[in-house]
């Protein structure tokens, strides 16, 4: 919940073929990623790959709670913490209250929190899009002191209330946990029951699902997993928010296939109609209402990503082909953007090498020799390969530069999006050139 995590892939103008899902899903492949990420301690997690509601994949690995020596291994029913996917939750129980005409985009925030600043300016949608402009009180720099602490909706409005607005409604869109707690206690005031009943009632019943609920204080006789953070060569607990303070944004326990479901439902509109789900996936300076649009190549999933204490969560909808990706994880020593593109490489067929998270240390003069501008001959973009901060970086013409990981003394990756260059060297010992390589598809760039 604190903090916005993104699925992207980074495609850097190459023009790739069109491409599906595989017939036959690599399950083997997919083993052999999530083998290697146990091995080496890079994440703990729960994930499963659906098409049409049918799964078609599913693997836990690591713990779910650990506890000196007695150790209690994740599994498919594994209960996690998912963070701000909560939020989707949340919006689709609003778009319920306005079918039922007991709420409406333009409702004035004034109707039910009229403290709040520019609340009388500040709308439903505006709430729902994060163009609000409410201080998002995760921001706060005492946050971390009282976050395991029980708090009152009292006591959370205050706070929020406290915080200086961002911005005027409307004028743009910033991420805003504020948003969705305020969300959370406006279904509250209209149902005149909690949110925990109405998500019961409006959405686990509806949907059977067996796994989800409003969380509490976490219990592993339940199956709940504990998060962990990476030191020192071993998992460490860490904080555990209290389940009173985030809310509608981000207090949901749940499954990956608990997740599968939910999603699946929600474009099947069983959830609500058509119209609604068409203004929750309309965005609004990259913001939906309560989802998010994420690129994958030519593809593009609606979902969501969360974050709270050590837990991350990621729900994507691929609505070319009804593919969905749900992964919980309680403990992560990698980027869950790098496992989750991984994912769906393997899936979709497209080229990937399975990590083996070696560390190559490469002697300085040969980075510097490296640095340099590569232009290429059939492609209008030029490379700038340059050292910052003893990492070798890559920036094409009008993108931001990105980081390159050691392979070996010549070759580098950027695996966020499958990417590899690998440096020439001529016969007098000079770089000369490089090809760059994403999806199978080689460019020579030559350095100028």
């Amino acid at each position: 919940m604190t903090k916005k995590l993104t699925l992207f892939l980074l495609t850097y103008c190459f023009a790739f073929p069109p491409f599906a899902a595989a017939q036959k899903v690599n399950t083997s492949k997919l083993d052999s990623l999530f083998n290697s990420l146990d091995k080496k301690n890079k994440a703990m997690l729960s994930v499963r790959i659906s098409r049409n509601g049918k799964e078609l994949y599913s693997r836990s690995i690591g713990y779910a709670t650990i506890n000196g020596s007695k150790k209690i291994k994740a599994s498919s029913d594994t209960k996690y913490r998912i963070g701000s996917v909560s939020k989707m939750f949340t919006a689709a129980m609003i778009f319920q209250l306005i079918e039922e005409n007991k709420l409406s985009l333009t409702t004035p925030l004034s109707d039910f929190f009229p403290q709040v600043p520019n609340a009388k300016s500040i709308t439903i949608g505006n709430i729902l899009n994060h163009h609000s402009g409410i201080h998002d009180f995760t921001r706060d720099s005492t946050y971390q002191d009282w976050m395991t602490l029980p708090r009152t909706h009292e006591q959370m409005v205050s706070t929020i209330i406290a915080g200086v607005p961002a911005f005027s409604p409307g004028e743009k869109g910033q991420y805003s946990n504020s948003n969705y707690v305020l969300l959370g206690y406006i279904i509250e005031k209209i149902t005149g029951d909690s949110y925990d009943k109405e998500l019961n009632k409006r959405i686990i019943l509806k949907l059977g699902l067996k796994n989800t609920y409003y969380g509490g204080k976490i219990d592993s006789k339940h199956k709940e997993a504990s998060s962990y953070e990476y030191q020192d060569g071993k998992w460490v607990e860490g904080p555990e928010t209290d389940m009173s303070i985030p809310g509608g944004a981000g207090a949901i326990v749940s499954t990956p296939k608990d997740l599968s479901i939910f999603i699946d439902g929600l474009f099947k509109h069983k959830l609500m109609s058509d119209s609604s789900l068409g203004m929750m996936t309309t965005l609004t300076d990259t913001y939906g209402m309560g989802i998010f649009k994420s690129p994958f190549y030519q593809k593009y999933s609606f979902g969501h990503t969360g974050a709270i204490d050590d837990f991350t969560a990621a729900l994507d909808y691929y609505p070319e082909d009804s593919t969905v990706l749900a992964m919980t994880c309680n403990g992560l020593n990698y980027k869950m953007n790098s496992i989750a593109i991984g994912t769906l490489s393997i899936y979709y067929d497209i080229p990937y090498a399975i990590p083996t998270f070696k560390t190559i240390e490469i002697n300085p003069e040969k980075l510097a020799a490296y640095e340099g501008i590569y232009s290429s001959k059939t492609i209008p973009i030029k490379l700038a390969i340059k050292i910052d901060g003893g990492t070798l970086t890559a920036q094409a013409t009008g993108q931001s530069p990105f980081p390159l990981e050691a392979l070996s003394d010549s070759k580098f990756q950027f695996e966020d999006a499958g990417i590899e260059i690998a440096f020439h060297i001529s016969e007098d010992n000079k770089v000369d050139h490089l090809t760059i390589t994403q999806r199978g598809q080689p460019q020579v760039f030559e350095k100028e």
